[in-house]
């Protein structure tokens, strides 16, 4: 008995943990990535002409009807959810709108990292929240015969960083985490 009441407690706290989670996996938007926008607590009408998948800007915004242009870059969906309730209460447009925000792959390229030399298929790799080196390595086939892994370079926002993969059983903090537009660089 107390078995199954140690087993519903532990199910109860992970379905508690899991919206934290993915809140933590969120990744900030940037532009021309789609948005699928939802909100409710209006008139069916109003809900009707704003609720649909929008593009991001190249300055880095929306167009919403009655506010106008919203920035939606650097703001994870969850925070852009806010931001666009906050934007139609500020207007007085609506008392109490209720806004949901994805992200809505469409037909818009996947975010990639890109694995340059030294592994077996060189190129693009799909992202992944919470993506590591290795990981990425992996995806492209594993590092080339004449791979030399400790000279591993990878190079983010301009900035280039040197990492020894040799060890990353023993070393797991070499196995560092990428962002979008990541370059891996494994000299041969």
């Amino acid at each position: 008995m107390n078995t199954r009441c140690l087993l519903s407690i532990a199910a109860g706290l992970m379905c508690l943990a899991s919206p934290v989670a993915a809140q933590n996996t969120e990744m900030a938007l940037k532009a021309g990535d789609r948005i699928s926008l939802s909100i409710g607590g209006i008139p069916a009408d109003d809900a009707a002409q704003i609720s649909k998948v929008y593009s991001i800007s190249d300055s880095g915004s929306i167009n919403l009807v009655h506010v106008g242009e919203v920035k939606a870059v650097g703001f994870k969906p969850s925070e852009l959810q806010r931001v666009i309730e906050q934007a139609y209460i500020k207007r007085e447009v609506y008392m109490r709108p209720t806004v949901t925000v994805s992200i809505d792959g469409g037909d818009v390229p996947a975010r990639l990292v890109y694995v340059v030399s030294g592994c077996k298929k060189n190129g693009p790799v799909a992202y992944n929240a919470g993506m590591s080196i290795m990981k990425a390595i992996s995806v492209a086939g594993g590092f080339s015969d004449y791979a030399q892994p400790s000279k591993t370079k990878l190079l983010r926002n301009g900035k280039s960083t040197s990492i020894d993969l040799r060890n990353v059983g023993s070393e797991p903090s070499n196995d560092i985490k990428l962002q979008p537009e990541d370059q891996i660089i494994v000299p041969e």
